[in-house]
């Protein structure tokens, strides 16, 4: 998948977090993150009742290993809803080397939702601006190893599939054009994984998107190379991408300056000028926050002063 997709949100997080709720909420100017929880510990408690009927002859030894267990088991649920919450509010803030040097803590952890967000935090680490390219691409790796760690721990988690494809994209640059080719069909496979686990997340919908765009707008010269190393290589649509690009809008309006731009641009490849100009210019507008939104900012001007 061509281009870097960059998903930062630079605003103070707002945390709801109420007792006995599912989940929290972090939201930024431009993006919601959802996290789900196990609640091991109101699992474990809710049980005991039935733990101790079932034993009556419990001896004091066994109810005090009991205690210890349970304890261990609210201390570690507790643990981890911090750790993310932590997590969570140092990536909305775009403190990157700290996220990834807390989530780093836990690379051998069973979670998936620590283990998605540590690859993203190492692909984070891997573009910053002054990172050497020989550190980068072993960052890069060490991601994708995160991220399918993670799927095999849950393969239903939406975000998992996500990063995966995001991952798999990235490696793929160090791999040749025959692997990156072949890997397209997997990363399209894992953005729609993800989009049907999350059908509410916008940044799924605008990479795939994305991918559509790239594959439409492939040169001539270059489908003929790849169908000469795929009988059928990937294929796309404007109209298709732009479906994606439209979507990803509904479901989360105006959070992503660059879902602005290919908006604009899918809509003028498909020669409908007007509306180009109209998302152009929302993409011009947009309050830029981070390094992406001022690129965002500059191409949309680029694009705009050719069309007047």
């Amino acid at each position: 998948m061509a281009g870097t997709v960059l998903i930062r949100c630079m605003s103070r997080t707002l945390l709801s977090a109420a007792h006995g709720a599912k989940g929290f909420r972090t939201r930024g100017t431009t993006r919601f993150y959802w996290t789900t929880f196990r609640r091991t510990a109101i699992a474990l408690t809710s049980g005991r009742a039935a733990f101790l009927v079932g034993l009556p002859t419990l001896s004091c030894l066994g109810y005090e290993a009991y205690h210890r267990v349970l304890s261990s088991a609210v201390v570690h649920a507790l643990e981890k809803e911090e750790v993310l919450e932590q997590a969570d509010y140092l990536y909305s803030c775009a403190e990157t080397e700290k996220l990834y040097q807390l989530l780093l803590q836990y690379k051998d952890s069973d979670e998936a939702e620590c283990l998605w967000r540590l690859a993203r935090a190492s692909r984070d680490m891997a573009l910053l601006p002054d990172m050497e390219d020989k550190q980068k691409k072993e960052l890069m790796f060490e991601g994708f190893e995160y991220v399918k760690k993670a799927l095999e721990k849950d393969e239903k988690c939406s975000a998992a599939h996500k990063w995966y494809a995001i991952c798999l994209s990235d490696v793929g640059d160090y791999l040749g054009v025959k692997v990156k080719i072949g890997n397209a069909y997997i990363i399209r496979d894992h953005l729609e994984k993800a989009i049907e686990l999350n059908p509410k997340d916008a940044t799924s919908l605008h990479i795939l998107g994305y991918w559509c765009f790239a594959f439409a707008e492939l040169p001539w010269y270059q489908r003929k190379v790849a169908a000469v190393i795929f009988s059928s290589p990937p294929v796309s649509t404007y109209e298709e991408a732009l479906q994606f690009f439209l979507k990803a809008e509904e479901v989360d309006p105006n959070f992503y300056s660059k879902n602005l731009l290919m908006l604009g641009k899918t809509y003028l490849s498909m020669k409908e000028k007007e509306k180009g100009l109209l998302f152009l210019t929302r993409a011009k507008e947009y309050p830029a926050h981070t390094l992406e939104d001022k690129e965002v900012h500059k191409e949309a001007v680029e694009l705009l002063k050719k069309l007047v």
